[in-house]
């Protein structure tokens, strides 16, 4: 089958069909979408032959041996660390969701890593009703889905992002303010999903309320986060960083998630769409925070 590799950059290559195990099933890919980690932490031991990607979204080409999950046809979102840039996948059942049909799948394959990060980081934070909650990175991928479910919530969300124009449809997504950067926050905050990392992580625990809480998520900024406690000892009051790392397995806050699609409560936030034969360009784009949200591959 054909595929993206890593040869050393984003390409096309040729490789095995997958052979799914009896708890898998076997998708046909009609869309994949690309995250920040994924392209730019990626292992400098790959394998040439070896297919990445996280999120994929397609049709059902053969059920699961043992039973477990949809039949031939299903319309289905999936998630794995590994095979989503090929015409075929094979699939836990335990890690996929039937997408309706009056839900675009360029849109499903946009909701695995992002949004059911976003949508276990929002949890973890406990009760939100009425508290000030910070979304660093805002107007990324995982930003975008935070911003959007932090508001469902009830909370008075704050948007940070590095500048004017990527504040661009946050407040429409439920921001009720935005900054450019945690330095420039006004008060103190209950909640931070953190999705940046280095400084601003930093510049987020100075301003926690009192027995605050910081979900650190992503590493964006590719820098050490440095918090001087002797500083945080005069700005701070007691507050806690938690390291967020995503629950598997996915199936039910896909389910969760393609629900709010298909009823309107979501919006999927795809900012960069185009055939997979454009991937280096999608890549770098997300790399150079060219794109507001997901950027989508399509195949043919």
């Amino acid at each position: 089958m054909k595929a993206l590799i890593f040869n050393p950059d984003l390409s096309f290559g040729v490789v095995p069909d997958p052979v799914p195990s009896p708890a898998q099933a076997l998708v046909q890919v009609s869309a994949v979408s690309l995250n920040f980690g994924e392209i730019a932490f990626r292992s400098a031991q790959i394998r040439p032959d070896h297919v990445s990607g996280w999120d994929a979204a397609g049709v059902v080409v053969r059920a699961a041996a043992d039973g477990s999950g949809p039949a031939v046809g299903a319309r289905v979102v999936t998630f794995g660390w590994s095979g989503a840039w090929a015409e075929l996948r094979a699939v836990d059942t335990a890690e996929l969701a039937v997408v309706p049909d009056d839900v675009d799948l360029a849109l499903a394959a946009a909701l695995p890593v992002a949004g059911v990060t976003a949508l276990q980081a929002v949890r973890r934070l406990g009760s939100v009703q009425g508290r000030r909650v910070l979304v660093t990175g805002a107007s990324g991928g995982v930003g975008r889905y935070a911003v959007q479910l932090a508001a469902r919530a009830g909370a008075h969300v704050i948007a940070s992002v590095g500048s004017a124009s990527r504040a661009e449809g946050l407040p429409e997504l439920g921001a009720a303010e935005v900054v450019l950067g945690p330095a420039n926050l006004r008060g103190r905050v209950y909640g931070v999903l953190d999705t940046v990392g280095g400084q601003q992580l930093a510049e987020a625990f100075y301003r926690l309320e009192d027995d605050g809480v910081i979900q650190a998520i992503g590493r964006a900024a590719k820098e050490p986060t440095v918090i001087d406690f002797e500083e945080a000892g005069s700005r701070s009051l007691r507050g806690r960083i938690e390291n967020f790392n995503v629950s598997t397995p996915f199936a039910d806050d896909l389910a969760e998630l393609v629900g709010l699609l298909s009823r309107s409560e979501l919006d999927a936030q795809v900012g960069w769409r185009g055939p997979w034969d454009q991937a280096m360009a999608a890549a770098d784009a997300l790399l150079t925070r060219r794109v507001q949200g997901k950027a989508v591959l399509t195949l043919p």
